[in-house]
């Protein structure tokens, strides 16, 4: 596989929001690889479509796809969404408006960002900012979450790797994870030592709708401590972008 007929496909949710497209470039300005990088959005966009990108690179003389769904978790369903139109996999239970791209390129799938290094670097990183005394603090990780049988277990999965990793890391007096899918998170909220500072972590890419409206509402009248950031911008994830596309040049 010649590096020079190979380009990288990121695809992201998306977002009527234009931040997340402004962070989005902000993480592809920043990775090191020299391959062509073109970015698709799953929602709120008709100019840059998973197809159109796909289109994008053949018309660049691209041979190799390299594409790598900047999603938090596996347990997203739009994975599978995503995986079934460019062929990855043959059906899905998930309902999709997704038709299947047809394309002559050779593609390689990446998974999603999950608890790679990378990713664990960076909430450790966003946990030293919220935290003055873990031995008086409690953490609470939120996340998106979904209620789809297997997809549920796939992200609970995720989450208790993400809680034990910080919980080595850092001497809080509990550790608990809470999702908006099933919503649990006012209730896990609760179930905290009534006398530990509450610190509160979100698992999104990007700040929007679920981190400026949704998760302070289901928090609403609790005591807690909350800067809202979320994994872009920072770095890291310029790195976790760079070592996807390591690992599948490896591949090769």
């Amino acid at each position: 596989m010649s590096s020079n007929h190979t380009g990288v496909l990121l695809i992201a949710h998306g977002s009527s929001n234009p931040r997340w497209e402004k962070d989005i470039e902000y993480a592809i300005d920043q990775v090191e690889t020299k391959l062509p990088i073109v970015v698709s959005y799953l929602e709120f966009t008709e100019e840059k479509t998973i197809e159109k990108g796909v289109r994008e690179l053949e018309n660049r003389g691209i041979e190799t796809i390299i594409a790598i769904p900047i999603f938090i978790s596996s347990g997203s369903t739009h994975i599978d969404e995503i995986k079934y139109a460019l062929g990855v996999i043959e059906n899905t239970p998930i309902d999709t408006d997704l038709t299947r791209i047809n394309t002559n390129c050779h593609l390689i799938w990446c998974d999603p960002m999950d608890d790679h290094p990378a990713v664990l670097e960076l909430l450790a990183e966003r946990v030293n900012s919220l935290s003055v005394e873990p031995k008086n603090e409690s953490l609470l990780i939120v996340a998106h979450g979904s209620d789809e049988p297997n997809f549920h277990e796939i992200w609970e999965s995720l989450l208790e790797r993400i809680k034990l990793n910080i919980a080595q890391h850092f001497s809080f007096q509990k550790v608990v994870h809470g999702t908006l899918h099933p919503d649990n998170l006012r209730e896990t909220a609760e179930s905290l030592p009534s006398d530990s500072t509450i610190l509160v972590l979100p698992l999104f890419l990007c700040e929007g709708y679920f981190t400026n409206k949704v998760v302070p509402a289901r928090l609403d009248g609790l005591s807690y401590k909350w800067e809202g950031k979320t994994y872009l911008p920072h770095p890291l994830v310029s790195k976790w972008i760079d070592d996807q596309v390591k690992s599948a040049l490896a591949k090769r």
